[in-house]
């Protein structure tokens, strides 16, 4: 793998994570919100990845990676979708959304769900600048190698 390409993994990957925890911590800042602009409770959101390769097939890739590990791939956010599950009904007649028999649909928001995917998040964009770090360092060491 190249420094280049190293640098390119780990960027791709922080990046990712960023996004993550940015979309995690809009669920969480909207856990309690039962009206939108579009109706309804709010609707927990979740990023969708992907790791983007080189032009290969399955098999040429396979091959490439049993040989070397020189063909890096990147991760990508390919999208922000909206969680289909359902919203979470709750008995409270006095709120101003209440349906006719007293019930709030809340968002289906978990706040320990979120907080474990934040703190997975967190440790993922902290593994990519670990590697990030780590590729410079060599990149430097090799530099003042040769200066020596």
């Amino acid at each position: 793998m190249s420094f280049l390409s190293a640098l390119t993994v780990s960027v791709s990957g922080m990046s990712a994570q960023r996004q993550r925890v940015n979309t995690i911590s809009e669920n969480i800042a909207n856990a309690q919100t039962t009206r939108t602009p579009q109706g309804g409770p709010y609707r927990r959101r979740e990023v969708i990845l992907a790791a983007v390769s080189n032009d290969r097939t399955f098999e040429q890739e396979l091959r490439a990676q049993d040989r070397s590990l020189s063909t890096a791939t990147e991760v990508k956010v390919v999208g922000i979708v909206q969680d289909n599950r359902p919203p979470i009904l709750r008995y409270e007649p006095g709120h101003p959304d209440a349906n006719t028999e007293g019930y709030v649909e809340m968002p289906n928001v978990k706040v320990m769900e979120e907080m474990v995917n934040l703190m997975t998040a967190s440790r993922s964009y902290e593994a990519n600048a670990a590697a990030f770090n780590a590729a410079k360092g060599m990149a430097q060491a090799a530099l003042d190698l040769g200066r020596a």
